[in-house]
């Protein structure tokens, strides 16, 4: 049986600081990034069950989803695989081949996410609409890895809100619990309910994670008094600036130099090009435009940045 890595954790009494999902960010390179940084667990970018359930049995299958999910197990501690999709048949399937293949610390189910098409297929929040399916898909995945199962909600979605939610699956071996403070009509805007995450205690005795629009060492701090979560999930909070995890490790705000954070960024675009060569450098551009927001001059540097083909350009601009 694998190591339950979320009770480790848990029972070591500290904020559990994760690096959520961010579908087209959260690489293999930028979780190294984060890790290095403090963060305590690494989530996939999000992969489709439905994608495994039709690829994996392919020739090429390094070359699908599946190979997009393959992670340094030295670097990447602890590293998460989310699902997400509508059909619990393609959920067990998928969770089949990723403990089998992928053999991560553990694989989440996201029941969070917004995204009009997402919603619209049925899965991310669509999915936390149905309170029936979404449990038969909970079901499905534990029945299929014996490796610990997380899941990713919002406080509402449709009718639905996260403690009637959290209700309907209490009976359900479901580890950890990472909560998006904001409603799907709210999306990625307005303020975030934590008190509606600390109520989630009343319903759930795993790990409780607060995420949502936690962009500061002060927003951290609120988030975690308000909430009483047993940590923090960051996302676009952490995009050019991956030391957020140091700070509210330690409790103090960084104020990084321009020649500091360039040559973060700089490290980090040589580990992209070490890994995926010059198309990961393409993909590497929104990152960069992360890194100087904000920066004297950004807006001239960003105009370079997202047209860089080559190391030597990103460097040369960096300098």
């Amino acid at each position: 049986m694998p190591v339950n890595f979320w009770e480790k954790l848990q029972k070591a009494g500290k904020p559990i600081l994760a690096l959520a999902p961010l579908a087209g960010f959260t690489d293999s390179t930028f979780r190294q990034v984060c890790k290095k940084y403090g963060a305590d667990v690494l989530y996939s970018e999000m992969a489709s069950a439905t994608a495994l359930f039709y690829t994996a049995g392919k020739a090429d299958w390094h070359n699908t989803t599946l190979g997009l999910l393959k992670f340094n197990r030295l670097k990447e501690k602890y590293y998460v695989v989310q699902l997400f999709g509508p059909d619990p048949g393609h959920f067990a399937a998928a969770a089949r081949i990723i403990t089998d293949k992928i053999k991560p610390d553990g694989i989440d189910i996201n029941f969070g996410c917004p995204g009009l098409k997402v919603v619209k297929q049925g899965a991310g929040s669509g999915l936390m609409k149905d309170l029936k399916r979404s449990r038969a898909v909970i079901e499905a995945v534990l029945a299929n890895t014996d490796l610990p199962v997380s899941i990713k909600i919002r406080t509402k979605a449709g009718e639905v809100d996260a403690l009637q939610f959290l209700k309907n699956i209490s009976d359900l071996p479901v580890f950890a619990v990472m909560i998006h403070g904001r409603s799907l009509n709210q999306g990625f805007a307005g303020p975030a309910d934590w008190k509606l995450v600390k109520e989630a205690r009343k319903y759930f005795s795993g790990v409780i994670l607060a995420n949502g629009g936690i962009n500061s060492l002060k927003d951290a701090m609120l988030a975690l008094e308000e909430s009483r979560a047993d940590g923090l999930g960051l996302a676009r909070g952490v995009l050019g600036r991956p030391w957020l995890f140091k700070e509210i490790k330690t409790g103090h705000r960084f104020d990084l130099k321009q020649k500091q954070i360039f040559k973060i960024a700089a490290d980090h675009a040589a580990s992209v090009y070490k890994q995926k060569g010059k198309i990961g450098l393409i993909e590497l551009r929104k990152h960069l435009v992360w890194y100087v927001a904000g920066l004297t001059g950004a807006a001239k540097i960003r105009e370079r940045l997202v047209k860089v083909k080559s190391l030597k350009e990103i460097k040369d601009i960096l300098k």
